[in-house]
């Protein structure tokens, strides 16, 4: 068995349309394949956010506009975004590995991930989805549907959902059994649909679980040796986007604390990621580490030529 390495896609990776898309998962499964041909089991985790905005928004337009469509429930236009971003890029993955000779199958799970029905998150939904509003439609939704809507940076209201912390993957078992089959795995797209516990089984719920905590939630569940977040920057920064601005090569996690208090990383995007691997390497006992870095630099990152390394 080889090493274990988690990878979680950003997705705004995957780009805006599916034509879009299906263009740039060429280049994505580049940097996959290169950790697969470095012997490493590789196992994808992935956002989803403009493209379940994209489904969010198609399904309320037409269900709206009077045609024949359904209502789509938003744990649904989760789903379908982990089929459709999953059929791309185990499509992009396998023609890579066929193009070098490599003779391994890629496989998406469809994956529910269940979250704690009194998460603090459910009081508080931040998460913006869907389109834009004006005061009176939003209160007539709001009204009929029970949702709840914020005013967007001058824009209009758009729908908030709550974010609640991944605790479990039910679909574990199934994923460790492919990775332990050598296949290239992708799982909890989108940070996984979320779900809640009921005395009669599982039920779908509007929320969106962040995708670097589900990722990590999958590193230390698989004990993986490594989990690497890419996003759009080679490496963390402190003191970002100012004049004394400073690239980290690698944390500890007393450091990554520090930094933290001193609201060094921005709550919506590179602070849910440093925690995210905190959480992992905290756990991991042996000795694994995280890293944070670019798509295109993930084989130089691995080996130590950029990137942010989160240690113990």
């Amino acid at each position: 068995m080889g090493k274990r390495i988690v990878v979680a896609l950003g997705g705004n990776a995957l780009g805006n349309t599916p034509e879009q898309q299906l263009e740039l998962v060429k280049g994505t499964a580049k940097p996959i394949v290169d950790l697969v041909e470095k012997g490493y089991d590789v196992i994808i985790g992935h956002g989803n956010g403009p493209q379940v905005g994209m489904i969010n928004l198609a399904m309320e337009f037409s269900a709206n506009k009077g045609g024949n469509t359904p209502y789509m429930p938003f744990p649904e236009c989760g789903a379908m975004t982990q089929g459709y971003i999953g059929y791309h890029l185990q499509q992009a993955i396998q023609d890579e590995l066929n193009a070098r000779g490599i003779k391994k199958a890629c496989a998406t799970v469809v994956t529910q991930v269940v979250v704690d029905e009194s998460d603090p998150g459910f009081q508080n939904p931040t998460k913006p989805v869907g389109s834009f509003y004006t005061k009176e439609e939003a209160d007539a939704i709001a009204a009929e549907k029970g949702f709840t809507f914020v005013e967007d940076s001058g824009r209009g209201y758009r729908r908030v959902v709550p974010s609640p912390i991944p605790k479990r993957i039910v679909e574990i078992e199934t994923v460790e059994q492919l990775v332990s089959a050598g296949v290239i795995v992708i799982t909890v797209g989108g940070g996984g649909i979320p779900v809640v516990e009921t005395g009669t089984g599982l039920k779908g719920v509007a929320a969106v679980i962040d995708k670097d905590r589900a990722s990590s939630l999958l590193a230390r569940d698989v004990k993986a040796d490594q989990l690497i977040i890419l996003t759009a920057v080679d490496r963390v920064c402190v003191n970002f986007n100012k004049p004394d601005q400073q690239e980290l090569p690698s944390m500890t996690l007393a450091e990554a604390e520090e930094y933290i208090k001193q609201g060094q990383f921005a709550p919506g995007s590179m602070l849910p990621k440093v925690q995210s691997c905190m959480e992992f390497v905290a756990s991991n006992t042996h000795g694994g580490t995280a890293l944070i870095t670019s798509l295109a630099r993930a084989a130089e990152a691995l080996d130590g030529k950029t990137g942010t390394v989160v240690e113990k």
